[in-house]
Parts: C-alpha cells; sequence; structure tokens
C-alpha cells in the first residue's frame, strides 16, 4: 500500500486551509497515485481564538450514516470518492454537545466514513522558551482506543500529543496494527529535539510502520503572539528507519508500505511475547 503524508502550513481562515488542502492532496494523488493520503493536525483551523476555533467546528453526522457534514468533513469524503482513495482527515475541531475535540476522520474510497477518534492527550505544556499552551481551555479529550481497516491493512489512530505516551502505542499494538497514522502540529521548539526521535522510538517499540502529516510555518494566536510549527511530516517503518520525509514548506511526502518487512521483524524479535511487566 502505499501512503503519502501531507505537509501544509495552515492559519485560521478554514476556507483558505481547505483551499491549500486541496491542491496538495491532488498534487500528492497525481504525482505518486497512494492508497491512502493523510492530513496534518487542526489542518481547518490552527491559530486564532477560542471564537474562531469553535466557529471553524462542525458536528459530526452520526457515525455509520451516509448524511451531510459540514464543510471540512465533505471536502474530505468528496476527496475520497472523487480520487478513489482512502483519506486520512488529519484531524479537525469537531463540536459535539457545546463542547469542541481534536478529531480524526478516515473515509473509504466510496466516501463512507470508516472510523473517527478524539485525541486522548491534550497538549497543556510551557515550551523551553517560556511559551504556554494549554489545549484543554478549548478541546475536550476522547477517551476511545480506535483503530479501522484500510485496504487490508489494520490501521491505529493517535494525534500529535499522544506521542508522548508509548502506553497507547502498545494497546494499539495488542490490537495487531499494522500502520499508526498521527498527524501532528508539533511546536518548533519541541519538534526540533523530540518529533523524529520519538516517531522512532513508538516505531521500534511496536514494530509497526508510522505515517506522520504535519503542519509547519507560522501561525497567529488570538493574542497576537506568533507561533511556529515543526513540520518534517514522515513515513517510518518497523525498524525505526524513516523512508520517507517532506522537505521544508508545503509538499507531501510519499512511500510504500508492507506487510511481509513488518512480519519478519516481529518473528525475529518477538518482543510483545517477551513483555511481562504490562
Amino acid at each position: 500500500m502505499r501512503v503519502s503524508v501531507i505537509q501544509m502550513s495552515p492559519k485560521s481562515d478554514k476556507a483558505e486551509n481547505i483551499a491549500q488542502a486541496k491542491v496538495l492532496m491532488e498534487g500528492a494523488i497525481a504525482a505518486d497515485k497512494p492508497t491512502l493520503v493523510a492530513l496534518p493536525e487542526i489542518w481547518t483551523c490552527l491559530g486564532g481564538d477560542v471564537a474562531t476555533k469553535i466557529a471553524s467546528g462542525e458536528p459530526l453526522p452520526a457515525a455509520g450514516s451516509r448524511e451531510p457534514g459540514g464543510m471540512a468533513y465533505e471536502f474530505l469524503r468528496g476527496v475520497a470518492m472523487a480520487h478513489g482513495v482512502y483519506v486520512h482527515g488529519g484531524s479537525i475541531g469537531e463540536l459535539d454537545g457545546g463542547k469542541l475535540y481534536n478529531t480524526t476522520v478516515v473515509f473509504g474510497p466510496d466516501g463512507e466514513e470508516l472510523a473517527r477518534y478524539r485525541k486522548i492527550h491534550l497538549f497543556d505544556i510551557v515550551t523551553p522558551d517560556g511559551t504556554g499552551y494549554k489545549e484543554s481551555a478549548t478541546y475536550g479529550s476522547g477517551d476511545e482506543i480506535v483503530t479501522c481497516d484500510v485496504a487490508g491493512f489494520k490501521v491505529g489512530l493517535a494525534i500529535c500529543y499522544d506521542l508522548r505516551f508509548p502506553e497507547l502505542f502498545l494497546a494499539l499494538r495488542r490490537r495487531h496494527v499494522d500502520l499508526i497514522m498521527l498527524p501532528a502540529a508539533f511546536t518548533l521548539q519541541t519538534g526540533k529535539d523530540h518529533w523524529e526521535v520519538l516517531l522512532r522510538a513508538r516505531a521500534i517499540e511496536t514494530q509497526t510502520w508510522f505515517a506522520a502529516p504535519a503542519c509547519t510555518g507560522a501561525y497567529t494566536e488570538g493574542s497576537g503572539q506568533l507561533r511556529y510549527s515543526y513540520g518534517h511530516a514522515l513515513i517510518a517503518d518497523p525498524w525505526g528507519h524513516i523512508v520517507a520525509k517532506a522537505s521544508d514548506g508545503l509538499g507531501w511526502a510519499t512511500a510504500t508500505i508492507d506487510k511481509t518487512f513488518m512480519a519478519r521483524i516481529r518473528a525475529d524479535m518477538p518482543v510483545l511475547e517477551h513483555r511481562k511487566l504490562v
């Protein structure tokens, strides 16, 4: 299966972000003919104040229905159907019961929604330069581990800050996933030191393929503060090698993933069978 991870530079204008995503997704589909194309975290609205984030959010149709959704939801579904590909929607703002969630949706080539996942771990930290982030002030957290089938591959879903919590990925490994998707908007401060290290570590620990679309570049918070995302969208193999990575700026990276290589690694080094403590 061929997988393309998109690297975007979204801002707070939802319509402009959708237009940017359309160009990049169609470019990747035309050039690399992926089976699955994936967007980064919260690409519909990065930056702006809380009111802007809420305004860009969308109520999602009932799971498993073919009811129409909002602008971003229908855009993702439309790309899947128009090009006959699987679409991993990175994450978008989901409105539910007056709360906003950082939520992944995945579509099949026929436009059917295959899965949705709400980000479990929220980014409430202070970076080394003293910049504070409090994702929980805007978003609610999820509490479910989610997998889905994509072209015969079992795919586990996670988002950005989830990467720092290996127990989630161990749980996904125990559900026999072949590929883990991790859309992100990693900060420049943390990304330059931890992004690739953590992705490679999780791939090695789980012996699973990792695909990580990413946001890059500058955006402005509602306070007027300028912030930067690290980028470096990449795909890593189950041995921890980076097999594809986007350059600086807008773009994408594509790689072919297979189960045979993964199965050999797991057979030669059966770490899941050797695990004793948890």
